[in-house]
């Protein structure tokens, strides 16, 4: 009898044991991983979409989290540097070991993870990355960015649709970039849309990354003589490409492109009347049109927190779209009951999603099923005051046809307001 109590009293201790590991486990935070730079000349940015990714967690935490756990953001600071990329998603994965990963902002940061993030067959979500997963054709990566299932090419035909409509119509092109991932994979999208529409490239070069003086760059391009200036840099780049564009005068029909970084406060209020003629590619503007359910609530919380982070305080760039992407992922969570990346991903394949940046659905390679870049032009714009940028005012939407609110001014020159 004795032995026989000794035995219940271990099972009962047992199971106690095991109940409390499994109530404890439980209780412990959903982990979700990442990169984002905090430093370095991407900062700016990045911090406007750690402060997206931090507004979700505490909505999310304050109505009991998800599958009853809270949300828990584990990140690091990459620099902005691809190089430290991979060492920070392999502590993510094998140190932390978090739940969930998401990316950093941009192509740059997001091309480095993917081949750790596939070694480890785990679920990738990548913010603002054009055409990662195109070499892979990966499952289980999905990406938050507008430019559909065929993103390279997509990235720019809107640009040239726009050009192509003018008369006389364009007949030569000269194309200018950073030589990085996110550069080569724009001009490849626009060497492709140039090819079929029968134009004629009479400059292609790539910067280096480190190059600080951009005027040699635009009076080589200006001596090529194009009637379309096509740009892809990022937001450093693009402040230095301005200014050498207003000291040499370019003279051409139609420049801009992806000169990333012009819908970001920074940049708007530092450039100012340079921006005046810019044709170029956007994401979101505060029009009636992209009123999308809900983006106004998170603008709100997002442009109260802002200025005491010391960042861009309008919040119309990055931060819907990485706010937008963690709704994607705790739905997904909610839905399938479980973090089986697995079960996640063919959820995530096989449904839309509605957030606070429009119903998204995802295509086999994780490109949105349709696209919806935006292209601009900037007009009217004085001085350097950011209110004059808190509605479309100062911005024409170009393309495409179910968002366009107005015509091109053609040339550059007349649109600039010379």
């Amino acid at each position: 009898m004795t032995q026989i109590r000794r035995v219940v009293c271990f099972a009962i201790a047992a199971l106690a044991l095991l109940l409390g590991t499994t109530v404890a486990r439980a209780a412990d935070p959903i982990r979700i991983g990442f990169s984002i730079e905090l430093t370095g000349p991407l900062a700016a940015v990045g911090k406007t979409g750690l402060l997206a990714f931090q507004i979700w967690a505490e909505d999310v935490n304050k109505k009991g989290g998800l599958l009853g756990r809270k949300v828990e953001l584990v990140y690091y600071d990459d620099q902005g540097n691809p190089s430290n990329v991979p060492g920070i998603y392999t502590k993510l994965i094998e140190i932390d070991k978090v739940d969930l990963l998401v990316s950093s902002y941009g192509t740059n940061l997001v091309a480095p993870a993917m081949p750790i993030v596939m070694q480890k067959n785990r679920l990738f979500f990548g913010l603002f990355a054009l055409g990662v997963n195109e070499p892979f054709h990966y499952p289980k990566y999905f990406s938050m960015l507008v430019f559909g299932p065929d993103p390279k090419p997509t990235f720019s035909k809107g640009w040239f649709d726009i050009a192509l409509k003018q008369n006389p119509k364009p007949e030569t092109v000269a194309l200018v970039t950073a030589d990085a991932e996110f550069g080569r994979n724009a001009l490849d999208g626009a060497r492709e849309n140039i090819k079929k529409l029968g134009l004629k490239t009479v400059y292609d070069r790539a910067y280096p990354p480190t190059t600080v003086d951009y005027t040699p760059i635009i009076r080589a391009v200006q001596a090529a003589n194009p009637d379309l200036v096509y740009v892809a840099s990022y937001l450093p780049d693009t402040v230095g490409i301005l200014r050498a564009v207003a000291e040499t005068g370019l003279t051409t029909k139609m420049f801009g492109g992806a000169l990333v970084g012009t819908p970001t406060a920074s940049l708007r209020s530092q450039m100012g009347p340079l921006l005046n003629g810019l044709v170029v590619g956007e994401l979101w503007e505060p029009t009636e049109t992209m009123n999308f359910p809900g983006i106004w609530d998170f603008l709100k919380q997002y442009q109260a927190k802002a200025p005491a982070e010391g960042i861009d305080p309008l919040g119309y760039f990055l931060p819907p779209f990485a706010y937008g992407e963690m709704q994607i992922l705790g739905d997904a969570i909610n839905a399938v009951g479980s973090l089986d990346e697995e079960k996640l991903a063919q959820y995530m394949h096989s449904h839309s999603f509605k957030t606070v940046v429009g119903e998204i659905s995802f295509n086999p390679d994780g490109e949105w099923t349709e696209p919806r870049n935006l292209f601009v032009q900037y007009h009217g714009i004085k001085g350097n005051d950011l209110d004059q940028f808190r509605d479309d005012s100062r911005i024409t939407i170009l393309y495409p046809s179910q968002y366009k609110s107005g015509e091109v001014v053609w040339p550059y020159n007349k649109a600039r307001g010379e």
